[in-house]
């Protein structure tokens, strides 16, 4: 009964500091010792399925899937703390703004990526991810002008910020897809006044500049016109000037008689005078 007992008790005490873990669809899962000569993490790449996990085991659950994650200081989204990027740019003016991420990570690797970063997924991807991105980001914006990462050259930023990480995080298992600017940079608002003013200077600057092209354009167009027209007079001119000419150099007393002649109907006018009077046939 004692034996039953002290069994019993230990069956319950084993329960009690052991548990049974599942592995859900879409993850893998690494085990490990947290204590002993063995601690550390297994060698061993837990798939799908319910596993016994010990007192002096863990379990990390890992996506197989692409993870998205938005790192923004609205509490929406995200997480409820502000995980936007601060960084400077090459004047040393404080800007920020939001980036998200897509990525996953190595199967192959999943073993080697924890035990250098002895974290789960979330830490990794709200520390580590992200710790990397900054310094990148910090490394490249500190070398662009506020005007370059506000404007045209954000673009090249991020995708600089992508390359960089990647190249960074992928030796370790941890793969990122895509690095994308959500919403727009923030900067002071001092120096974005300034620079929308610049910017619609120079929008008027480049509006003027081609209503004056415009207007030159359409001028030409007129003078050509006016140009083609008078030539088109000139030669018309001088055509009907060689005409005229060729025709009173042709015109001899005979050939005027002749005209004559073949325009006359054979009838002589029917009232002529004799001796100064008049006479009706």
């Amino acid at each position: 009964m004692k034996n039953a007992l002290k069994i019993s008790l230990f069956l319950v005490l084993l329960v009690s500091v052991t548990s049974c873990t599942n592995v859900p669809v879409g993850n893998v899962g690494i085990k490990v010792y947290k204590l002993g000569g063995s601690k550390g993490v297994d060698t061993e790449v837990l798939g799908v399925g319910r596993y016994w996990i010990g007192w002096n085991e863990e379990l990390h659950l890992f996506p197989t899937y692409q993870v998205n994650y938005t790192y923004t200081r609205e509490s929406n989204e995200g997480s409820p703390d502000n995980e936007e990027f601060m960084f400077q740019t090459r004047e040393g003016m404080e800007c920020s703004m939001d980036l998200g991420v897509a990525m996953h990570f190595e199967m192959n690797s999943i073993v080697k990526m924890f035990t250098t970063y002895r974290k789960g997924q979330e830490e990794i991807r709200s520390v580590v991810v992200r710790n990397t991105i900054r310094d990148a980001l910090n490394k490249i914006a500190g070398n662009m002008p506020v005007e370059s990462v506000y404007g045209a050259g954000k673009g090249l930023l991020v995708d600089s910020v992508y390359k960089m990480v990647s190249s960074a995080l992928a030796p370790t298992g941890i793969l990122i897809d895509k690095v994308s600017l959500i919403g727009s940079v923030r900067i002071p608002e001092s120096v974005k006044e300034a620079l929308d003013s610049k910017v619609r200077m120079t929008q008027e600057a480049q509006r003027a500049q081609n209503e004056v092209a415009k207007a030159k354009a359409e001028a030409d167009i007129q003078t050509t016109k006016a140009r083609g027209e008078a030539d088109a007079l000139k030669i018309k001119g001088e055509g009907e000037a060689y005409y005229n000419q060729k025709v009173s150099s042709s015109l001899t007393p005979q050939l005027v008689e002749m005209k004559r002649l073949e325009k006359w109907d054979g009838h002589y006018p029917q009232t002529y005078g004799v001796n100064g009077g008049l006479m009706i046939k």
